[in-house]
């Protein structure tokens, strides 16, 4: 077959050789610049959700979710993830999304979120919850398919610019910087960084091992990340489009407070660490699936959802490249959709 090469080792790129390798292609490159899972995947959160507002998006999840699920413990908990609405608009939206969910066959469900040890409900007027979404370990997992790709023939190539290499097809699956790739291609793509950045805090007494990926009306949300900690986000009030990846410590202290509202043991929790990483979002907040020009082919663009989805983008990418039938429609995800009025934006990007 053609020679494939992967530009970018993070969640998407792994996915994508690994299922070339399983479908028995055998010239295929995974090459980058850094180190695997060096760049966004290694900074993610690790959620994984069927709960999106589009049909797109709910449908890559769901597929995704399939196939975390055969990785199993410790690299993928079912934990589950929490909305809370705290104002009558969001549980009416909270309900609305619940109702598109619902039609799509995501198990998602009202709950009373005082099911939750631990947490300041008082102020909660609805939530709901789907138990099969959880967490994952972004690095571990993309580390796990690429030591499987590589027992399966693919050739890895660390600190390697992937369009050094001889290639029939270039797939780009560089995240943020996936512009610049296909700039060099003569493609330009609606591609833009957001920077967004995330705390651990720690040490705290019994974080429960079941504690779901909870989220606020307002964006703020966390998730356990061991026994004694959690790691904190939340959609930033002023975009940080372009920047550098930096942390700002006023947000760090701001999150610490809403934490300490909705999770009071976590009053006064030191900060272990914080960092920062950036999204690679498109117009609409949805990827760019699909061939570009002659052997380039874009899989980029997840607007902060790459890790999640990768499972099933890669089943679906590795389909496609080798002229079979993917598992699910890619046309919604194809390059042309934005350079028209066919969009169908995801509103909910944490």
């Amino acid at each position: 077959m053609a020679r494939v090469v992967v530009a970018g080792a993070g969640a998407i790129g792994a996915s994508i050789v690994y299922h070339l390798a399983l479908r028995g292609a055998d010239d295929v490159v995974l090459a980058d610049v850094g180190e695997i899972a060096g760049g966004a995947t290694g900074k993610a959160m690790g959620g994984v959700r069927q709960q999106f507002t589009t049909a797109a998006e709910v449908r890559l999840a769901q597929a995704s979710v399939r196939l975390f699920e055969e990785l199993g413990e410790p690299l993928f908990e079912q934990v589950g993830y929490l909305f809370l609405a705290t104002s009558e608009a969001g549980l009416a939206e909270l309900e609305e999304r619940r109702a598109v969910q619902a039609a799509l066959g995501v198990p998602v469900e009202r709950v009373d979120a005082s099911f939750v040890r631990g947490l300041r409900v008082d102020d909660v007027l609805g939530a709901t919850i789907c138990c099969e979404d959880g967490i994952a370990d972004p690095a571990g997992v993309t580390r796990a398919l690429v030591t499987r790709a590589a027992g399966l023939g693919v050739d890895v190539r660390e600190r390697t610019d992937a369009l050094s290499l001889d290639a029939d097809v270039l797939v780009i699956a560089c995240g943020a910087w996936s512009r610049e790739i296909a700039a060099a291609r003569g493609v330009d793509l609606p591609i833009r960084p957001l920077v967004r950045q995330l705390a651990d805090v720690g040490p705290l007494a019994g974080v429960p091992a079941g504690l779901p990926m909870t989220i606020e009306e307002n964006g703020f949300h966390f998730r356990r990340v061991d026994a004694d900690g959690l790691r904190l986000a939340m959609t930033e009030p002023e975009p940080r489009w372009d920047g550098p990846e930096e942390v700002c410590d006023e947000l760090v202290e701001d999150w610490r407070r809403r934490l300490a509202h909705r999770y009071p043991a976590a009053t006064g929790a030191p900060v272990r660490r914080a960092w920062a990483g950036s999204y690679d979002m498109t117009p609409d907040a949805h990827p760019i699936i699909g061939l570009l020009a002659d052997g380039v082919y874009a899989a980029c663009g997840f607007s902060g959802h790459g890790f999640m989805q990768s499972p099933a983008v890669g089943a679906a990418v590795a389909a496609e490249l080798l002229g079979e039938e993917p598992p699910f429609d890619l046309a919604p995800y194809r390059l042309e959709r934005l350079t028209g009025d066919a969009e169908f934006p995801e509103t909910l990007v944490l």
